[in-house]
């Protein structure tokens, strides 16, 4: 998935990276305000539609569902950005794929240690993704 994401969005996963590298706290609580500012709107559109009509409910869900994929996607995004940022800093002397092949099992296996991995580092790095991809569509080309 990290490999494709990385291949069909070179330039955007290298822009995020260049934003996880130059602030990284910055790009988490970028990350963690824009991701819960989205989400309780997502929330908040499926429990209306929920109560709604047929036809209401329709019109409610076609916006949720569209911020939730687009969620999704940044936070593919994001993620793909840390794996490669991962892998470029314990394997610098591999290749492109290797860096993101090896990022990416660093990173699932870490994230995979039960309460630790599951409840803070997952947290941690999707966020920073996040927040990265967000930054990243203001950083000025240098």
């Amino acid at each position: 998935y990290f490999l494709v994401m990385g291949a069909l969005f070179a330039s955007r996963v290298t822009k995020t990276q260049r934003a996880i590298a130059q602030s990284r706290g910055r790009a988490f609580w970028v990350g963690l305000v824009n991701f819960l500012f989205f989400g309780v709107i997502a929330l908040a559109l499926y429990a209306i539609g929920e109560n709604a009509g047929s036809g209401l409910r329709t019109v409610l869900m076609i916006p949720s569902l569209f911020i939730t994929a687009a969620m999704l996607f940044i936070l593919g995004l994001g993620l793909t950005g840390m794996v490669n940022t991962l892998g470029e800093r314990v394997f610098p002397d591999q290749s492109a794929w290797k860096k993101t092949v090896l990022g990416t099992v660093i990173l699932a296996f870490a994230c995979a240690v039960p309460v630790a991995g599951w409840f803070l580092l997952l947290p941690y790095t999707g966020l920073i993704g996040f927040g990265a991809v967000i930054l990243s569509f203001f950083q000025r080309e240098s």
